[in-house]
């Protein structure tokens, strides 16, 4: 049974893992035996250490995604001496204002980072793996904002809600071809994107009292969703949005 899970033989594609939940993705599927190839816009010493340290190779390419200009560079370098078998679409950003001030720019460069670039990332690789016929493992990191309004964060709602559409379009163009598109939908954690949340007291207690493992999810809790929905244990498993939440829906 074990083997199933074993992603010896395999490369990720990881994108936003230079840090927070992208990194702690790259560590898991290199832990499980996939080399990585990581992409992100400031340095990735530190997830590379510890890929290596998990004993697999990485790679890593700087790219920004809130355009769509690194897309056919970042194919390029990744696929140059390997096949990229799972592809994993991390990198998001996330703007705060109420609905009622939220400005065109800030709409857009949320959109173009979380939905836009996705897609055309996603569109790329997966031309590849259609051609020599050999499928693929496609996960997109979506949120509990997919299910959910929230507050004050309209274009990032409005991103994640695509993203689970999207997860679920391409799942169905593609599942009898052999790729595999789903997503994962993590709960309130620890990251950069958290920070002023967890900085505010009333809000922090608010969260708190809403979550039943009554804690904030720490990166590498993510690490067993993506080993899965990447092995060949997940290969009958196609378009899914599955929350990694610490109960949050179910309260």
């Amino acid at each position: 049974m074990m083997s199933l899970f074993d992603l010896h033989g395999k490369t990720a594609l990881v994108t936003g893992a230079n840090t927070g939940l992208g990194q702690a993705i790259a560590v898991a599927l290199a832990s499980a035996g996939a080399d990585i190839v990581a992409v992100g816009r400031s340095s990735m010493a530190e997830t590379e250490t510890a890929v290596r340290n998990a004993g697999r190779s990485m790679q890593a390419i700087s790219a920004d995604l809130s355009t769509l200009e690194p897309i056919e560079r970042i194919v390029a370098e990744a696929s140059g001496e390997r096949r990229i078998d799972i592809l994993v679409n991390n990198a998001g950003i996330i703007r705060r204002a109420d609905a009622i001030d939220y400005t065109e720019a800030d709409w857009d460069a949320v959109m173009d980072v979380n939905l836009k670039t996705v897609f055309f990332l996603t569109q790329a690789f997966a031309r590849k793996m259609l051609a020599d016929n050999q499928g693929g493992k496609i996960i997109n990191i979506a949120s509990l904002l997919s299910f959910q309004g929230g507050i004050r964060i309209p274009a990032y709602t409005a991103s994640k809600s695509g993203l689970a559409g999207l997860t679920k379009l391409l799942a169905c163009e593609w599942a009898g071809r052999g790729i595999n598109v789903n997503a994962i939908a993590p709960g309130y954690f620890s990251t950069n994107n958290t920070q002023a949340l967890r900085e505010d007291e009333d809000r922090n207690a608010q969260i708190l009292a809403r979550i039943p493992a009554g804690k904030w999810g720490d990166p590498s809790d993510l690490g067993g969703a993506a080993v899965f929905l990447a092995s060949q244990a997940a290969n009958y498993i196609h378009g899914i949005v599955l929350p990694v939440d610490g109960g949050w829906l179910a309260r």
